[in-house]
C-alpha cells in the first residue's frame, strides 16, 4: 500500500501558528464545517473523526503513506493455534483526561458500544463475535471466522472510559438521525493529546494540550477550531491573520493564495470519491411528478444519466482542474481499483435521450436533489452543474442545498430521492464501500445505502469478504462485486476529490490521505 500511495499523495502540508520554537502557543484552525457530534461512535463522518482524533484515540492509526501504526495498541497478531482470534496488546501507563487508568475493560466496552444500535461504526465490527479482556493490557477479539484484514477496521473506532461512560448514561450511542442528544455530544473524556475546554457547536471550540499524554509533547499547546462556512470569509480570515490554517481551500482561490506573500498551499488527491445516489427501490419518488413508479428503478434511465454527465467539464470548469474524474466509486488508493473500472463512457446526449424514450420518459420527469453546501470541495457547485446536464434529457431537477448538519440526518433516514455524498475509505479496502453503501440496509450493514439498492446474492458475497483467508480468491470476489455494482449503476460517480490546504509560513505538517491532519504532527520551521 505504501508503494501505491507514494507519488499520488501530497507529501507536505504546512500550517502556521503564532508560535516560537521555544514556546508553542495557539494554532487557529478553520474549515468549512464542524464535527456533527462528539459522541465517538455516533457518526462515521470525516470532519467528525478529524476533530475527535485530537481528543480520543484508537487502537491503531495510519501514517501519511496509509500504513497501520500502533496507538493505544502496541502490538496486534492472530492468536497462535486459533486463526479466528485477533490479539491486541495495549499500551500501559495511559490515563484518560479525567485521571482514570486505561485498561482492557475500556476496549471491551468501546467495541461493544461501537457494535450497538445507533452506532454508525457497527458495520466495521460485524465479524466480531465477542471481545474479551484477558488481563488489564491484553484483549482478544473472537471473529466469526479467520479475518486477516480486520485491524484495518479499527482506525476510526475511538476508545472511551467505561466508568465515565456508565456514570453519564452513555452505554447507548446517540441516535443522531432522530435528533437525540446525550452527555457525550458536548462533553469528552479521551486519552488523546488534547483536552476539550470550550465547545460552541458551529461557532468555536478550544482544545488545550494534555500534559499527561503518553506521546511526545506536541509543539501546539492550544487549538482554536473555527468553522467558517462561507469560502470568501474563510480565506479572508487567513489573509488577514485571523486564522493560521485553512483546511478547505476553494479551488478558485488556490492560485491566488499560492502567490500571496507569507502563504503556502499544498494540494493532492484525497482517499475520497464524490458521487450521486438515487432511490432504486420500486416505491414512487416523493419529490417527482411521476406518482405511480420510480424512474430511477429503470436501468435505462440510470444509463442515460451516466451518458449525459460530463465529468471532464466539471473538472475543468467547476473544480478548476482540482479533481480526478472517475466512473467507479473508489479512489486509486483502494484495493480493488482497476483502470478498467475507472474508465468513463464518452458523453453522448443523443443516445441518452433515446434511452429516456425507450424507458418511457421521453417527456422527462421531475425530482429534488439534496446536496450539502459546506462538506465537500464545491459540493453545491457540482450539484448545480449536474442539474444543468440532466436537464438536457428532460430530468427537471430542483436543487435543495443544506449545511451538512442538516443533510446528514436527512439521508440517514432515507428521506431523499436523489442526493450527493462523498465517501472516504479508511480501510483502503473495497469491503468498506460494500458494507456501507452496497449491502442491503438491514440494521448491521448498509448504513449509508441511501438508495436502498438490494441484491441478496451480492450480500452473501460481501459478508464472505470479512473472513476470507485466500487473498487471491478474495480479490476475485471483490472484482465480481464491482462488476455487478457497475452493471447496475448503483452510483453516479463524479470524481476523486483533491485536497488544497493553505497556511501561513512557519510550520510544516504532512498531508494525510484521509484528510485528517493531526496538530501533534506540527513541525516548527
Amino acid at each position: 500500500m505504501a508503494n501505491k500511495l507514494t507519488g499520488i499523495v501530497a507529501v507536505l502540508l504546512a500550517s502556521s501558528v503564532m508560535i516560537s520554537a521555544a514556546n508553542a502557543e495557539t494554532l487557529r484552525w478553520a474549515r468549512q464545517s464542524d464535527a456533527l457530534t462528539l459522541d465517538p461512535h455516533s457518526q462515521n463522518q470525516g470532519v467528525t473523526h478529524t476533530f475527535n482524533h485530537h481528543i480520543y484515540e484508537t487502537l491503531l492509526d495510519r501514517d501519511v503513506e496509509g500504513n497501520l501504526q500502533p496507538r493505544l495498541a502496541t502490538d496486534w497478531y492472530v492468536k497462535e493455534g486459533d486463526e479466528t482470534v485477533w490479539v491486541f496488546e495495549l499500551r500501559e501507563g495511559v490515563t484518560f483526561h479525567g485521571g482514570e487508568e486505561f485498561t482492557a475493560e475500556d476496549v471491551v466496552f468501546s467495541i461493544e458500544r461501537a457494535k450497538s444500535d445507533n452506532s454508525n461504526m457497527r458495520q466495521l465490527h460485524a465479524d466480531v463475535v465477542s471481545v474479551t479482556a484477558v488481563d488489564d493490557y491484553t484483549v482478544e477479539f473472537q471473529m466469526a471466522g479467520p479475518s486477516p484484514l480486520y485491524p484495518n477496521n479499527v482506525t476510526n473506532t475511538f476508545i472511551m472510559d467505561k466508568g465515565w461512560s456508565e456514570a453519564n448514561d452513555l452505554v447507548g450511542v446517540q441516535d443522531f438521525a432522530a435528533g437525540e442528544e446525550n452527555f457525550a455530544v458536548r462533553n469528552t473524556n479521551g486519552t488523546g493529546p488534547y483536552i476539550l475546554t470550550e465547545r460552541d457547536p458551529d461557532v468555536r471550540s478550544v482544545m488545550t494540550v494534555n500534559e499527561n499524554w503518553w506521546g511526545d509533547a506536541p509543539a501546539v499547546t492550544e487549538i482554536v477550531y473555527t468553522p467558517i462556512s462561507d469560502s470568501a470569509t474563510r480565506i479572508a480570515a487567513l489573509l488577514s491573520g485571523e486564522v493560521d490554517l485553512v483546511q478547505d481551500v476553494p479551488v478558485q482561490d488556490i492560485e491566488r493564495l499560492a502567490g500571496s506573500p507569507g502563504i503556502k498551499v499544498e494540494t493532492g488527491p484525497e482517499n475520497r470519491t464524490i458521487y450521486f445516489g438515487y432511490r432504486m427501490d420500486d416505491a414512487p419518488l416523493v419529490s417527482s411528478n411521476i406518482t405511480d413508479e420510480n424512474p430511477f428503478a429503470n436501468p435505462l434511465v440510470r444509463e442515460a444519466m451516466e451518458l449525459v454527465v460530463d465529468r471532464n467539464a466539471i473538472q475543468q470548469v467547476v473544480m478548476r482542474g482540482q479533481s480526478i474524474p472517475t466512473c467507479v466509486n473508489m479512489p486509486p488508493f483502494v484495493a480493488g481499483w482497476t483502470e478498467e473500472l475507472d474508465a468513463c463512457p464518452a458523453v453522448d446526449v443523443e443516445r441518452a435521450r433515446q434511452l429516456m424514450e425507450e424507458a418511457g420518459y421521453g417527456d422527462g420527469f421531475s425530482v429534488t436533489l439534496d446536496t450539502p453546501n459546506d462538506r465537500y470541495v464545491n459540493d453545491e457547485a457540482i450539484a448545480q452543474a449536474v442539474v444543468g446536464m440532466l436537464g438536457q434529457i428532460g430530468i427537471d431537477v430542483t436543487l435543495a442545498s443544506r449545511p451538512v448538519a442538516q443533510h446528514s440526518p436527512l439521508i440517514l433516514n432515507n428521506e431523499t430521492d436523489f442526493y450527493l455524498l462523498g465517501w472516504g475509505v479508511p480501510t483502503f479496502d473495497s469491503a468498506y464501500i460494500f458494507n456501507d453503501l452496497v449491502h442491503t440496509k438491514d440494521g448491521n450493514y448498509g448504513t449509508y445505502n441511501i438508495g436502498l439498492y438490494s441484491n441478496p446474492e451480492l450480500d452473501e458475497k460481501i459478508q464472505s469478504l470479512g473472513t476470507m483467508t485466500d487473498l487471491e480468491a478474495r480479490d476475485a470476489v471483490v472484482a465480481e462485486i464491482w462488476d455487478q455494482v457497475q452493471e447496475d449503476r448503483v452510483f453516479l460517480t463524479i470524481h476523486v476529490q483533491a485536497l488544497a490546504y493553505a497556511m501561513k509560513d512557519g510550520l510544516t505538517l504532512a498531508v494525510h490521505p484521509e484528510n485528517q491532519p493531526r496538530m501533534t504532527d506540527v513541525v516548527i520551521d
